[in-house]
This record gives structure tokens, C-alpha cells and sequence, in this order.
């Protein structure tokens, strides 16, 4: 009967997420039509004149996004029926995964610093044990990195919340200009930064790759690294009032950019190519933000985040269908073999490019036009064209290695599409197609009239192009020189090390910390605290009894003298001590 309970909440959370995403669809539509902000209040308790108030805040954007969010957990839940169908704890998975969409939901709707530390450390906590699900070393690394990272950012939450009860209250709807207003935001960018892996802090996000692919999927699209992003456009009325706000986080959203890209090229990991497509994609959002514009940045997070599922999926079938290798090099022809997945994250890819009348066109071409159009270093600028070559670059590398290539993988290995992916696969294909134009058509997300010469206009298309035919060209025709110049040692290790960002970050700060606590254990806890804690003095008195055991003459007589010496000194002792 218990494996029954069990099972059903397994089968039957993928229904509950449908039946909450219908039941908040009108309100949704009704709220983004007539673009209204509702704020409702409820006080709670009413302690010596200080109230303790329950606010939620509907607004366009937190409710659009919290929709997606539930669409694509939805999805995610459907295809975790086939790729988890052989683990023995599919109950806690699922319960897992439902507090990670209740503790993302938390964070979009309560504008209370308190509750919406709440979801923030409840999506560090939850992302840390499904991160560590499969529990062997490789996961366990992954899940500390994970769990580190992001309690650097719970703490500079946590201070900000401090200063912001100097001006009386926790609501972000309420702040104001203070003395204390950098500190405060400092401390908002900090913990931003942690939970969107940007630079230096981009080290977990790949690692959690380690996670089940659903867990990944909700992850690097709409869950985990989304939240800083949204925390900051949440912030950004008081934010940007700090005169180099603007400025750090531009050139950190840049070297991320860089630095993901490049890494990408070179990458062999499936998930660890689309996890550092997402370190990519999140600086081009942070750049937005920096370019004072952050109603274009959330309309890039909503788009990227239903291609970017839609990728997880499709590279988790073929991940299933592989015996959960990772390996691309393992697989290849998968074109005509599952076709649908294929289609897909074909599809997805070209969005991610930023392809034409595709989700990710509307919002990823508009970025580059307003980054042009905007007076601001030309070096941020060639960058961030840069990254979109680097982008189809990638992209097209890995179609042409896992859809297109040679089969690589077993002869005897049978692969299939089953129902259960291509569903999921097609509702986020097709959404995947139609988002960036509904979303544009119904949000008002820049007033400002962009003209731009044609050379300028169509740059954009042009580096994806030149991306595409850059990396057709290297894969299919591949001379000796540039199989040498590309797999060289030395540039493919610092690839794979994200440009020595691993040794950096995680290995030269923990060092230190290991060696110190290696030596504790060695010289001290197990050195002179053995000798002279009780187990130490039991050894000894135990030993030394044994010499004098063994030293004594084997006569009664001997017995009965130490006994009587022993008795004697014990009285004559406590004598003493009583006068």
C-alpha cells in the first residue's frame, strides 16, 4: 500500500502542474491585456505597534513568468517518466522537484525580503540534494561546489535584508535613498552574481550538470541561475542609482560571454556544451540590464528559457537512449533514428542562435540592435557579436557530430522515440516558435523607434552565418594544420577548465582549507589528542598494568601483599583527605 502512495504521487504530480498552469491562465491573460500591478496585503500579527504583513505582488512580468515556469516543470515532469522510469526513489524526485517550482514561485510573487529568502534558500537547498541525487563522487563534488557558491550569495541576501530593517520594514516595493543605499546594493549584486554564475562565480553551474537532465532542464532554463536575473530586475528602480552599477555588471556579463563561448567550442560533454550555452546566453541578459534596459533582458530570460528546456529534453532522449552516456563522441546519425528530438533541438538550436522570425530572434536580434544603437564602449559591443558567432559556432558543431555524423555508438543498441518525450518536445517546440512574437506583440518592452542603416541592421544575421559556415567548415573539412592548432593540448585543457576559471575559483581558494584541516586531523586529532584524551590514558594505564602484570613473581603470597599494599595506601588516603 505504501509503494502504491508512493507511485501515484510519481504519476500524478506531471496532472497537478497542468491542472495549476490551466487554473492560472485567465488571470494571467487578464493582467498582461490590461497591464495591471495588483498588491495585496494581509497583516498577520500586530506586535507593539509593529505589524507583521503577508504581501503578494501580481504584476505582468512575475506572473508571465511564473506561467513559464510551470509550463515547462509540466514538461520537464512528463519526460522525468522516461528517464527516471529504472530509479528506485521516483516519489522523492518528484517531491524534490515540486519544492524546487514552489521555491521559484516563492521568489517571483512575495515582494517580502523574509519569504522571499525563503525561495532563495530554498532553491540552494533543493538544487544541492538533486544535484547530489545519483550520490557518487562525481555528484557529491558537484553538489558542495553547488551548495558553496550559492551560500555566498544567501549571505549577502541576508545582510541586505539587515540594513534594509534600518528603514523599517522588508518589502522591495518600499525602498529608498539611504546612506547605507551602496552597501545594500553591493550586497544585491553579489548575491545575484552567485546564483547566475557569472564570473568568478561560473564554476557550479557546469558542475551541476551531474544532476538528472530534468533537474538540468529546470536548472539553466527557468529556475536556479533565472533568479538572479529576476532579483536584479525586481531591484532595478534603486539599483542603478549606484553611479558604477551599471559598469560592474557590464563587464562581468561580458567576460562571462567570452570566456562560455570559447569554452563551448571545445567541449565533448552534451549537458556541459548547453550548460555553458546558459553561462553565454545569461551574460547577453546581464549586458541588457547594464545597458539600462531590462525589460529586454526579461523578455530574453522568458524566450530563453522555453528553448533552453526544450534543449535539455531533446539531448536527455538522446542521453536515455545511450545508456546515460554524456559523451558526444559516442553518438551520431541520431537524425534519422529520433527524428522528432532531432527536429527539435535543431530548432531550439536556431533559436538559440537567434535565427530569423524564431523565438530567440525577436529578443536576442533586438539586444544587438540596441547595443549598437546605444553610445557605450564599442569593446562591449564586438564582444557581444562576437559571442553570437561563437554561439552558432557550437551549435551547428554539435548537430553536425551527434545528428548528422557516422554512428559511433554500439551496434547492438537499439534506439526509439517513445510518447512521452515527443510530447513534451513538441509542445515546447511549437511555443519555442510563436513566444518571441506573442510576447512582443503584447508587452510594450521598449517605446524607443531603433533606425539603423542596412549594412548595420543585418550584421547580426551576417556572424551567425559566418559562425554556421566557420564551423561546417572545420568539421567536414579538417586539414592537418587546424586539427593540430584546435586540439592542441595546451588550448583544449584550458577549454575544458573554462580557461583555468576551475582552478581559480574552487581548487587554489580550497587548497589552503584542505591542507590546514588534513593536518588538524593528522598531528592533533589524531595525534596528541589521542595520547592525552581518555581512550590515550586507557591505552597507557592498560599497558603499563600488563608490564607489571607480567613483571610480578606468579606466587599467592605476591598477590595477597600488592593487595593489601593497595587496600592500605587507599585508606591511608582518604584518611588524609577527611582530616
Amino acid at each position: 500500500m505504501l509503494h502504491n502512495t508512493k507511485l501515484r504521487i510519481f504519476l500524478y504530480a506531471n496532472k497537478l502542474i497542468w491542472f495549476i498552469f490551466i487554473l492560472i491562465l485567465t488571470p494571467t491573460i487578464f493582467i498582461v491585456i490590461n497591464y495591471k500591478t495588483f498588491l495585496l496585503e494581509w497583516t498577520l500579527i500586530s506586535l507593539s505597534q509593529t505589524p507583521l504583513i503577508f504581501t503578494i505582488i501580481l504584476d505582468p512580468l512575475g506572473i508571465i513568468f511564473s506561467i513559464t515556469v510551470l509550463f515547462i516543470s509540466a514538461n520537464v515532469l512528463s519526460f522525468s517518466h522516461i528517464y527516471i522510469s529504472q530509479e528506485k526513489y521516483q516519489d522523492r524526485f518528484t517531491i524534490l522537484v515540486l519544492l524546487f517550482i514552489l521555491s521559484m514561485n516563492l521568489l517571483i510573487f512575495l515582494p517580502h525580503f523574509i519569504i522571499l529568502l525563503l525561495g532563495w534558500d530554498g532553491l540552494g537547498i533543493v538544487s544541492f540534494i538533486l544535484v547530489i541525487y545519483y550520490q557518487n563522487s562525481k555528484s557529491l563534488g558537484a553538489g558542495i561546489i553547488t551548495a558553496l557558491t550559492n551560500r555566498i550569495g544567501d549571505v549577502m541576501l541576508l545582510l541586505a535584508i539587515a540594513w534594509t530593517l534600518n528603514q523599517g520594514h522588508w518589502l522591495i516595493t518600499n525602498i529608498w535613498d539611504s546612506p547605507i543605499l551602496k552597501y545594500q546594493v553591493l550586497a544585491i549584486i553579489v548575491a545575484a552574481i552567485t546564483k547566475r554564475a557569472q564570473i568568478p562565480f561560473s564554476r557550479w553551474l557546469p558542475a551541476a550538470i551531474a544532476a538528472p537532465t530534468p533537474v538540468s532542464a529546470l536548472v539553466h532554463s527557468s529556475t536556479l541561475v533565472t533568479a538572479g536575473v529576476f532579483l536584479i530586475i525586481r531591484f532595478y528602480n534603486f539599483l542603478h542609482s549606484l553611479p558604477y552599477f551599471n559598469s560592474i555588471i557590464l563587464f562581468i556579463a561580458v567576460s562571462t560571454i567570452f570566456i562560455a563561448g570559447l569554452s563551448a567550442t571545445t567541449e565533448c560533454d552534451i549537458k556541459k556544451i548547453i550548460a555553458l550555452s546558459t553561462l553565454s546566453q545569461l551574460g547577453i541578459i546581464i549586458t541588457r540590464i547594464g545597458l539600462n534596459a531590462p525589460n529586454l533582458a526579461y523578455f530574453h530570460i522568458v524566450t530563453h528559457a522555453l528553448f533552453k528546456a526544450l534543449l535539455f529534453i531533446c539531448a536527455g532522449a538522446f542521453i536515455n537512449e545511450h545508456l546515460h552516456t554524456q559523451d558526444l563522441r559516442w553518438m551520431g546519425n541520431l537524425f534519422y533514428q529520433i527524428p522528432t528530438a532531432s527536429a527539435c533541438i535543431t530548432l531550439a538550436n536556431l533559436a538559440l542562435c537567434g535565427f530569423p522570425f524564431i523565438a530567440g530572434f525577436y529578443s536576442k536580434d533586438l539586444i544587438m540592435e540596441t547595443s549598437i544603437n546605444i553610445n557605450h564602449n564599442l569593446f562591449i559591443v564586438i564582444v557581444a557579436f562576437f559571442s553570437l558567432g561563437l554561439t552558432s559556432f557550437y551549435s551547428v558543431r554539435f548537430r553536425l557530430i551527434v545528428l548528422w555524423g557516422p554512428n559511433l555508438c554500439n551496434s547492438f543498441m537499439h534506439v526509439k522515440e517513445q510518447i512521452r518525450i515527443i510530447i513534451p518536445t513538441i509542445l515546447l517546440g511549437t511555443i519555442s516558435i510563436i513566444s518571441g512574437s506573442i510576447i512582443s506583440w503584447i508587452i510594450c518592452l521598449n517605446n524607443k523607434l531603433i533606425m539603423l542603416p542596412i549594412i548595420i541592421k543585418i550584421i547580426p544575421l551576417i556572424i551567425v552565418i559566418l559562425g554556421l559556415l566557420s564551423a561546417w567548415s572545420i568539421n567536414i573539412n579538417l586539414s592537418s594544420n587546424i586539427s593540430i592548432s584546435i586540439k592542441s593540448r595546451l588550448t583544449h585543457y584550458s577549454s575544458c577548465i573554462i580557461w583555468n576559471l576551475v582552478p581559480l575559483s574552487t581548487q587554489f581558494i580550497i587548497k589552503l582549507p584542505l591542507t590546514t584541516a588534513h593536518q588538524y586531523i593528522k598531528n592533533i586529532d589524531q595525534g596528541w589528542f589521542e595520547i592525552i584524551s581518555g581512550q590515550g590514558f586507557f591505552l597507557n594505564s592498560t599497558t603499563y598494568s600488563n608490564i607489571l602484570i607480567n613483571a610480578t613473581p606468579k606466587h599467592p603470597t605476591t598477590y595477597l601483599a600488592i593487595s593489601s599494599t593497595v587496600i592500605i595506601s587507599f585508606l591511608f588516603t582518604i584518611l588524609i583527605f577527611s582530616i
